[in-house]
């Protein structure tokens, strides 16, 4: 019996916009482990989308000055133009792009922001193209929103990244928007200006079609990676590109809550009538803070950048060691997109066959007690997902265990 249809059975029922839509797959799983550790279990959960670094100590005394100073009432709706001011910087100093005040927009986080478009431009049956795998709440908003959400899947072998010729057979005349995520959650695979060029073409081709394009891992890239952003490498999109970014993940701010995009100053607009009637402003502490944060020093991001580049080897090359797994090396963000197919087949050590990856990581979660995340909960299969955002100790024994729990594997 479902959750909804115990709650209609309770005498309440819930809006069709939701019959589909269930809490993430992610979130499950972390409370699930959560809840074993509480009981004594010696979890390690690998499962968290977020930085295990505290977020620098500028930023949280900007934000207590900001108290101090009485910074606690309502703000500008879609924010205040001193932080709207630092993100025109930011564009314009980190990505090579121009947006005026007028074209950017602040929330309570860039889900917000994506929330706030979709909700603003879609129509009941307009289709959304999205890569995957792709982070689980795209395709749920959309949902929600009266969207359909068209995933395409890109496998390891194509780099985890859209061709132009699946853009082009995805593409029909209902379709509103391609998003694209880079570097990307669950995959870590990011665009290179060549990547982007054949698709960014397609585009050009099919004026209907506007790209909404999340770069919230910008600034945890690897290997002298060089990030790109669609608006800067071609001009000619820009009055129908939506740049997402925000202070989460470089900054360790995530319980803070900022997302921000610079838009067409029409979609801007529209999206602003949809905040209006949500949660109006954001935190008006926590755009002081954000402020201090895009303003700031930013050399704390390379400190940071070069521990994760650390455990990312670590975790790739110990994956790859496991008979089994195979571990494409990310070009970003803070996570491993593992194939665990040798694994598909292979009976536990209690009997049971694993007949799919969430076999597989509920596998690890119960005999191994490490919390990983299946593929399908990102829209491809047979693949796990690690997050590596958490100390090389815990990682280093997590590894153990999952070597160990696939050996005994028959």
């Amino acid at each position: 019996m479902t959750k909804v249809t115990k709650i209609v059975e309770a005498g309440f029922k819930p809006a069709e916009r939701i019959a589909s839509v269930g809490v993430s797959k992610i979130l499950q799983i972390g409370a699930r482990a959560a809840a074993m550790k509480r009981s004594g279990s010696p979890v390690i959960i690998l499962g968290a989308g977020e930085p295990d670094f505290d977020t620098p100590a500028h930023i949280k005394e900007a934000a207590k000055q900001a108290i101090d100073h009485g910074e606690t009432k309502y703000t500008a709706l879609d924010g205040t133009p001193v932080l709207k001011q630092a993100v025109c910087d930011k564009f314009r100093r980190e990505n090579g792009v121009d947006y005026a005040i007028d074209e950017i927009t602040v929330g309570a986080g860039a889900k917000q922001i994506l929330f706030n478009a979709f909700m603003a431009t879609i129509n009941p049956g307009d289709e959304i193209v999205i890569p995957t795998p792709y982070w689980t709440s795209y395709s749920d908003i959309v949902e929600i929103c009266g969207g359909v959400p068209v995933l395409v899947p890109c496998d390891a072998g194509a780099g985890f990244k859209m061709t132009a010729a699946q853009l082009e057979a995805a593409i029909t005349p209902k379709t509103r928007w391609l998003l694209l995520n880079s570097p990307s959650n669950p995959s870590g695979a990011a665009y290179t200006e060549t990547d982007y060029r054949p698709l960014l073409d397609v585009l050009l081709a099919n004026p209907q079609v506007w790209l909404m394009v999340d770069d919230m891992y910008e600034h945890i890239v690897y290997d002298d990676f060089a990030f790109v952003t669609p608006a800067a490498l071609e001009p000619r999109l820009k009055e129908r590109t939506l740049t997402i970014n925000g202070v989460s993940k470089a900054y360790a701010m995530t319980g803070w809550r900022i997302g921000y995009a610079g838009g067409p100053k029409a979609l801007i607009k529209a999206m602003a009538v949809i905040q209006s009637q949500s949660t109006s402003c954001p935190s008006s502490i926590s755009q002081a803070a954000s402020v201090a944060a895009l303003n700031g020093d930013q050399a704390i991001l390379e400190e940071r950048r070069e521990s994760f580049r650390q455990r990312r080897d670590f975790v790739v090359s110990a994956l790859n060691a496991i008979d089994g797994i195979s571990c494409r090396t990310p070009e970003g963000a803070f996570y491993t997109f593992a194939s665990c197919e040798g694994m598909i087949g292979r009976t536990t050590p209690a009997g049971n066959i694993i007949g799919m990856d969430a076999d597989f990581t509920d596998y690890l979660l119960e005999d191994a007690n490490v919390a990983v995340v299946p593929g399908s909960a990102f829209g491809l299969s047979p693949y796990f997902r690690i997050s590596y955002a958490t100390s090389m100790n815990e990682l280093k024994e997590a590894l153990s265990r999952i070597e160990r729990a696939c050996s005994a594997l028959r």
